[in-house]
């Protein structure tokens, strides 16, 4: 099949399961084209049957905002009538699928349009009643939506009172990247021998409460040497810098900023703390118990449907930090307890999140909405 996909390109849960499927459909013979504003920083290298379509913004005078969303719908009508696109993958509903919806009504195909939530613009996004209907727009549109937790669809059926039937396809990982002893190199950078690893990985958004993170830190390294690993950047970056300074937790506690290739990171780590507020899926709770790491995290969205709680970590209350703590040392302080949650949650990201099963699916959806009983790869 001819595949069109159109997402985020900079790091992102969203931008990475795209990119990723991208490569996997290509593999399979299929023929890809992405849409973007740039190259997906997980497509840094050439991979056969994808192509690449760089949307370029033009600004004028007369229009206080770049038109970025109506030069998408352009660049997508384009690709879809040259190179005879069966389907355009939109990322989020807004602006990809509402940029595919328009770009449908100007091709001479009958181009069919699978949207992706994966999350902010249904808990961020349409929270703002001017985009709201936008939103809609997009999803009434789709010949297909799928989301990455049943907690989503959930979420997206009660806001937007629809009808509209939404299928669950779970993130997904590929075990032969993120896997145990991936980071025994840059482990010895980040600790000494006996220091437990502690990492976080976000955008450092409110919503991942970052000071939960580091006090949950502060609790475990009274108790045992220890080292935070923090990776991303974002909004509330300073604010961490601030907390651990006020905590005096510098000797302690790595800033590596935002990072590409994060495999060998997580895999130099013990646990994962995942204490959002709100997750809708939870991608890096995955990668971590792929590579054998436990997960600290809370009860939100769809990480219990990530994280089997007291089998591969722990869930607690959002904001009990006191919980998270007490759960982090008891699963630190026994090698046979820690070596059993380790096994449980490779396993648990071995059989249940297989890139191989989720690109299957996806395939039976696009078979779907173009009415054919068996993938056409030409």
């Amino acid at each position: 099949m001819r595949i069109g996909i159109s997402c985020y390109p900079t790091v992102g849960g969203s931008g990475v399961v795209a990119t990723e499927l991208g490569k996997a459909l290509a593999q399979k013979g299929h023929e890809v084209h992405f849409m973007v504003t740039d190259v997906p920083f997980r497509l840094g290298e050439f991979v056969e049957h994808v192509y690449l379509h760089e949307t370029l913004v033009t600004t004028y005078p007369v229009l206080r905002t770049p038109s970025y969303d109506f030069s998408l719908a352009a660049l997508m009508a384009k690709v879809a009538d040259e190179y005879d696109l069966d389907v355009i993958h939109a990322h989020y509903a807004m602006p990809f699928a509402v940029c595919a919806y328009l770009a449908r009504q100007m091709t001479q195909r009958d181009v069919k349009i699978v949207t992706t939530l994966h999350g902010t613009d249904v808990t961020v996004l349409a929270q703002d009643e001017r985009l709201k209907q936008v939103i809609k727009l997009g999803l009434e549109k789709s010949d297909a939506v799928t989301a990455v937790s049943r907690s989503l669809i959930d979420q997206t059926k009660a806001l937007f009172e629809t009808d509209k039937d939404i299928e669950c396809v779970y993130n997904f990982i590929d075990t032969d990247v993120f896997r145990p002893g991936a980071g025994v190199d840059i482990r010895r950078s980040l600790a000494q021998p006996g220091e437990r690893v502690i990492l976080h990985m976000s955008n450092f958004r409110a919503v991942k409460r970052i000071d939960d993170v580091i006090d949950v830190f502060a609790s475990i390294v009274q108790e045992m040497p220890a080292k935070l690993v923090l990776v991303g950047e974002g909004p509330d970056y300073s604010r961490a810098r601030q907390r651990v300074h006020a905590l005096h937790l510098e000797p302690f506690v790595h800033f590596l900023g935002k990072q590409d290739e994060v495999a060998p990171l997580v895999a130099a780590a013990d646990l994962l703390l995942l204490p959002s507020e709100k997750e809708s899926f939870g991608l890096v709770a995955l990668e971590a118990m792929a590579c054998g790491i436990p997960v600290i995290g809370s009860v939100a969205g769809g990480i219990p449907e990530v994280v089997e709680h007291g089998v591969t970590g722990f869930l607690a209350a959002v904001g009990d930090v006191n919980q998270m703590a007490r759960d982090a040392l008891y699963l630190l302080r026994d090698e046979s307890r820690y070596k059993m949650f380790s096994t449980n949650a490779r396993l648990r990201a071995s059989t249940h999140f297989q890139i191989q099963d989720r690109v299957s699916e996806y395939e039976a959806i696009y078979r779907k909405v173009c009415g054919r009983r068996t993938v056409d790869v030409r």
